[in-house]
């Protein structure tokens, strides 16, 4: 087991023990989430989705075992190649992608978007190398690092805001721990706001016009008017926190997640709250989650200001940040936003993007731990 350990599972430990853990309480939640979907689409068999996504958490912890062996610095050359794959696929997602409510975000049963935000981190954080001593300089330093950030963003915006959203605050994140100016930041912010917001107000004097600005804007109603027949999805939802109490009724037992169109993906956080508990189901698994971000930040304090460091920070972070997203629309303090829980929720290309990911963070912990030790 040792020689297992030490040959395989490189990098963090601590890390590692995460990804164990919540690889294994994500196959259990895989099972027992999918009874709607299984009722819905298989007679009620939830083994075949047991199956799938048992096999894609394998490939994944494959995937992770494979990229701890890279030299993370060929990360920047891939990153330059990637970002413009990334804005092709985006493109041809946007022109020719499964429509599903008003959005594009599928083409040939791969989603586009988890592979852009996995690729945009890693550009940026090579631009911030490039562009380092010219941060400060709006036009200078600032505008190469930041094109790309509008355009993957701006491309990802019309089909899914709140994946655009997430990858624009994790690279603002990333770039202001680098050194910007924070009021350079905060005038790009007020812009981008205020495009919002022409965009909100242009479809209420024409209704119609922008459909999926109709999505966004009857989310929030229905999640501030806080009427169970129009919120139905988060009424369930509270209903499974609030009988879960501390403890939970146990693995299976559950019973809102039956009336959950999305227990297995959207809401898994509510459906692990009330067969686990408060306790297990809900705040161990958001201290899993930090301490995941903690490493993180530990990675790139000890990596130095150096590449490496920032994409530990700027991947780490845009896991936990999106898993706190998951988590908040399962217990119903935001609207629904479609966010999955890394490394829980059921999904393919989420799942497995998730897993490179981490797989590049434990690349850049083994290497930093090597330098540090030599």
């Amino acid at each position: 087991m040792q020689f297992i350990v030490d040959k395989y599972l490189k990098g963090d430990k601590v890390i590692w023990a995460i990804i164990i853990l919540l690889s294994l309480f994500s196959i259990i939640m895989a099972y027992s989430s999918s009874s709607n979907l299984a009722y819905r689409l298989m007679d009620g068999n939830a083994t075949p989705y047991l199956i799938k996504h048992t096999f894609v958490i394998v490939i994944g912890i494959l995937l992770i075992i494979y990229l701890q062996f890279f030299n993370y610095k060929y990360f920047s050359r891939i990153s330059q190649l990637g970002i413009y794959v990334s804005v092709v696929l985006l493109l041809l997602t946007l022109l020719f992608g499964v429509n599903k409510g008003n959005a594009s975000r599928w083409i040939m049963g791969f989603q586009p978007s988890d592979f852009a935000k996995v690729m945009l981190i890693l550009y940026v954080s090579r631009m911030i190398i490039v562009k380092k001593n010219d941060l400060h300089d709006f036009k200078k330093g600032l505008v190469p690092v930041l094109w790309p950030v509008f355009l993957v963003c701006g491309l990802i915006f019309p089909a899914d805001f709140s994946t655009a959203a997430l990858l624009f605050v994790v690279c603002f994140i990333l770039i202001f721990v680098a050194g910007a100016k924070i009021k350079h930041l905060f005038s790009i912010i007020g812009g981008v706001i205020g495009v919002v917001l022409l965009l909100i107000t242009i479809n209420m004097i024409v209704p119609g016009l922008l459909p999926r600005v109709d999505t966004w804007t009857s989310r929030i109603e229905n999640y501030n008017s806080g009427d169970p027949q129009e919120n139905y999805q988060a009424e369930m939802a509270k209903r499974a926190v609030a009988t879960g109490y501390l403890q939970g009724k146990g693995p299976g037992n559950g019973i809102v997640k039956n009336n959950l169109y999305s227990a297995q993906s959207d809401f898994i956080f509510s459906s692990s709250i009330e067969e686990f508990g408060s306790i297990l189901g809900g705040l161990g698994l958001i201290l899993l989650y930090l301490i995941l971000l903690f490493r993180a930040v530990k990675i790139m304090a000890k990596s130095g200001q150096k590449f490496g460091g920032y994409i530990a920070f700027g991947l780490g972070f845009m896991l936990v940040f999106q898993a706190l997203i998951n988590m908040s629309v399962g217990v119903n303090l935001i609207p629904v936003t479609g966010q999955p829980l890394p490394l829980i929720s059921m999904g393919g290309t989420s799942i497995l993007f998730t897993c490179m990911s981490i797989g590049i963070i434990l690349n850049v912990s083994r290497t930093v731990y090597k330098e540090n030790e030599s």
